[in-house]
């Protein structure tokens, strides 16, 4: 319950101003933080331990992290980008790790995730159709949530993650529960309806690559099914066009020929990508030091580069923000902290996604969703960085995508890992739709998470 507690609150606005010297701290940094504490105390008076995977993943980035701060042209800067990273991808997901015990608390981690999701796809449709979003050609007709235009691309991120889950859980539901699939389906509209007002080209290409793959393992001719429907709504939405929907079709056809011809965001991505890169060639083996992308980007990016992005809302009104980061999580470990961190960062990915491949079941709801959110994230990643309100929320998805890896619990349908160092697993209850997924019937002496037969 901590760790839906800690979601619900990634979707409360954050502060107008930046905590101290820029740095933002939310309520979901805060509930985060109490995440990490309590999950230390279970583990100091022994209530749980660790898989041994987590520290092989989590190690080698605790390492690396600490030898670019160490070699950093600006330590004191530094220090904060530490802590960020080290929030991010060590702490909230070891907490999240070491507090989900078996798969009635996975479950409610995935309800907590939903909720979050359709709460904000709710509240963003109401905002495309009403026109109180964050302006998109001199409209205010872009879906963005309760995050407003200064984080635009929270709302996308959120309710992406609910999409893949609910997909996940729709897709395992028994046949005969007639009721799952009509409320999985009405979800899903709501969500996508959602996602498609937000206008963000990069969560569409993500969301796109996860879903199809979540498809395909769960089965190929379903895959095939579900993709021709889609391409089927798709024509219908082109050859209606009108209103809202024209934003969307003119956004698809953006990102179709941002290659050969970019807008100024996507050259400014562009721009920024080579600059980091040239960051990195004059500085290999550390980089220039965590959160120091900043004060080496006018020397290295060229002069189209913008001064900012620009966005506006009837809440937060016209803001100009600073491009501090390259917009590609890779590129910013290896201009930031060179071959060391980007070793370090990629360890912890492919711990994780060996685990996923090695323990795969495809009627497992969160082996299944688990998958898709990782592959999310690692598509997401190549055009995206984080920052504002969902960094702790990726730390979740980071530690329920390991909780299935390393097995401290099961990925097998009612089944005891004895490897996972917890007391046990329940079994009994699981994904958000009944049903679903259960233990083997005749199953007996399946042991309690308190160890009571």
């Amino acid at each position: 319950m901590l760790i839906a507690v800690t979601v619900a609150c990634v979707g409360i606005p954050p502060r107008a101003q930046p905590f101290g010297s820029g740095a933002q701290v939310t309520l979901g940094d805060v509930a985060g933080a109490v995440l990490v504490l309590v999950a230390a105390g279970m583990l100091v008076t022994g209530r749980a331990r660790l898989p041994g995977r987590a520290l092989l993943a989590v190690g080698p980035l605790v390492a690396t992290l600490g030898i670019s701060t160490v070699h950093s042209t600006d330590i004191v800067t530094s220090l904060t980008g530490f802590v960020r990273d080290l929030q991010v991808f060590v702490l909230v997901p070891l907490a999240v790790v070491v507090l989900v015990r078996d798969r009635r608390d996975l479950g409610a981690v995935c309800w907590s995730v939903l909720g979050l999701g359709l709460a904000e796809a709710a509240y963003g449709i109401w905002q495309a159709v009403t026109g109180n979003g964050a302006s998109m050609g001199g409209e205010n007709i872009r879906a963005v949530g309760t995050f407003g235009a200064v984080e635009v691309m929270a709302m996308s991120i959120v309710v992406g993650f609910a999409f893949l889950v609910l997909t996940a859980f729709a897709l395992t539901a028994p046949r005969h529960g007639f009721a799952a699939v009509p409320c999985a389906l009405a979800g899903i509209a709501v969500l996508g309806a959602a996602l498609a007002f937000a206008l963000s080209r990069g969560t569409w290409i993500a969301l796109g690559a996860a879903a199809v793959l979540i498809l395909v393992l769960f089965d190929r001719w379903t895959a095939v099914k579900v993709l021709t429907c889609c391409g089927a709504l798709m024509l219908v939405l082109l050859g209606i066009g009108g209103g809202g929907s024209q934003a969307v079709v003119e956004r698809a056809k953006s990102a179709v020929v941002s290659v050969s011809d970019p807008d100024q965001s996507v050259g400014d991505r562009y721009n920024l990508w080579a600059a980091a890169l040239q960051i990195w060639e004059d500085h290999p083996v550390a980089g220039v030091g965590v959160k120091n992308f900043p004060a080496y980007r006018d020397t290295y990016a060229t002069i189209e580069l913008s001064s900012g992005s620009e966005t506006a809302d009837p809440v937060n009104g016209y803001v100009r923000q600073p491009l501090l980061s390259p917009h590609n999580e890779y590129l910013l470990f290896l201009s930031e902290q060179g071959v060391v961190g980007l070793a370090g960062f990629a360890a912890l990915l492919a711990v994780i996604v060996a685990g996923l491949r090695a323990r795969r079941d495809a009627r497992d709801p969160f082996w299944l969703a688990s998958v898709g959110l990782m592959a999310f994230l690692l598509v997401n990643f190549l055009y995206a960085d984080l920052g504002g309100p969902t960094c702790v929320l990726v730390g979740i998805i980071l530690g329920l995508t390991a909780t299935c890896a390393f097995g401290s619990v099961s990925s097998s349908r009612g089944a005891v890992d004895p490897s996972s160092g917890v007391d046990g697993v329940s079994g009994e209850a699981v994904a958000p739709f009944s049903g679903a997924v259960g233990p083997s019937r005749g199953a007996a002496g399946v042991r309690s998470r308190r160890g009571v037969p």
